[in-house]
This record gives C-alpha cells, sequence and structure tokens, in this order.
C-alpha cells in the first residue's frame, strides 16, 4: 500500500500519525481513503466543491504531483507521497 507522509500541523487531525498506509491506485483515491479514515483532515485539504486547496502541495518522492498527472497520478503499492501545505508569513 502507497504510504502518505503527515506534515506536523496535520497530525492533530490524524491522530498524532506521521504516516500512514493507504489503499488506493492513484493519488485521488489514497486521498479519499485518508479522509474515510481521518475525517477531521477533510478541510484543511478539500474546500467545499471537493478540490484539493491550492495551497496543499503533494509530492510523489521528488516530484510534484502537478508535474506528473495531479490527482490520477498512478501509484505502486512500494510509493511515498509527502503532503506539504505552503506556509505563508512575513
Amino acid at each position: 500500500m502507497p504510504t502518505l507522509r503527515i506534515p506536523t500541523p496535520l497530525r492533530t487531525y490524524s491522530a498524532g500519525q506521521s504516516e500512514i498506509m493507504l489503499q488506493g491506485q492513484n493519488v485521488s483515491e489514497v486521498l479519499d481513503n485518508l479522509v474515510v479514515q481521518h475525517p477531521d483532515l477533510q478541510p484543511h485539504l478539500f474546500n467545499d466543491q471537493g478540490a484539493l486547496r491550492p495551497y496543499v502541495n503533494l509530492f510523489l518522492d521528488e516530484e510534484n504531483i502537478d508535474e506528473l498527472q495531479g490527482l490520477e497520478t498512478p501509484l505502486q503499492d512500494t510509493d511515498r507521497l509527502l503532503l506539504i501545505p505552503s506556509i505563508a508569513g512575513g
């Protein structure tokens, strides 16, 4: 099963887990399974229309999924996804 790494600020919503193994053939399915297991993550990742929020970045190994096939990027069982929310400030 692919593994999704959860950043520290969002671990409160994932029962403190830093990595979660999730079923899914592509990124979209993995995220769907994530919010089924941890529904409190949904508003932090998705907008009201169900689209991924623009400040949420997902990387497959070292490549941003936006540069691959987006949410339809296929995954292997050994793949590792990294969730990185953009941080703003000044």
